[in-house]
């Protein structure tokens, strides 16, 4: 019989976890209550450690905000990257694969609130808006703008300014995640926005407008009749 895997004690599985746990109440209370109005303790408190645990791993609260943008933002980036880099069907798939796939794994996750926090509060914290901008902004238009670029390498899309494609692209998905936290989350307003169909119909718009014509061939002229 092979031998079974050590057990892992539960405060060491704790302890792994807590990076985690930690930025999981950061984020929730960032989102709800506001990133100035929210306090160190009070996102040691809701994660179940104490102030100075927290310290332990974050040294402050931009640190933490930073971490938060960093795990949910990120990361997820990278996993389109590595996606686009891996792509060998057409540039028309893998946008809608991007857009739809992946900002919806987003919308769907607590990470959507971040668009919220960034877009109400970051003007009063320019070093986290410069951190968003170098850690977000610029990757993920650098990655559809990749994308865009090669379908009109390959003739696949018609010439476009890529970076007015980039946001025409992104620009309502940030809104989409803007909207589920603000008025989305008031009632009967959630009812009205399918956020699934939006997507849909948004990127096939886009793709319409992306696409190469196609050559067509003239239509034949009609023969003349001849005079009786």
């Amino acid at each position: 019989m092979p031998a079974s895997r050590p057990k892992v004690p539960t405060r060491q599985r704790r302890k792994q976890a807590r990076p985690q746990e930690l930025l999981d109440a950061a984020l929730e209370l960032f989102v709800e209550r506001g990133f100035a109005a929210t306090k160190m303790e009070d996102v040691a408190t809701l994660a179940g450690v104490s102030k100075g645990t927290l310290y332990l791993y974050y040294t402050s609260k931009e640190d933490l905000l930073k971490a938060v943008i960093r795990e949910r933002l990120s990361n997820e980036i990278a996993i389109g990257a590595a996606a686009v880099a891996g792509h060998a069907g057409s540039c028309a798939e893998l946008l809608r694969t991007l857009i739809e796939q992946w900002w919806l794994r987003v919308y769907d996750s607590p990470a959507s609130g971040v668009f919220k926090l960034i877009i109400t509060e970051v003007r009063s914290f320019p070093d986290i808006a410069a951190y968003y901008h170098r850690e977000v902004v610029e990757p993920g238009t650098r990655l559809i703008g990749a994308v865009v670029a090669r379908g009109i390498a390959s003739g696949e899309f018609r010439r476009v300014d890529v970076e007015a494609a980039v946001h025409s692209l992104i620009l309502p998905m940030v809104m989409l995640c803007i909207h589920k936290h603000s008025v989305g989350a008031c009632e009967p307003f959630a009812a009205r926005l399918d956020p699934r169909d939006f997507v849909h119909r948004h990127v096939e718009l886009l793709l319409v407008a992306l696409a190469a014509p196609q050559t067509r061939k003239a239509p034949a002229t009609p023969a003349r009749k001849k005079n009786a």
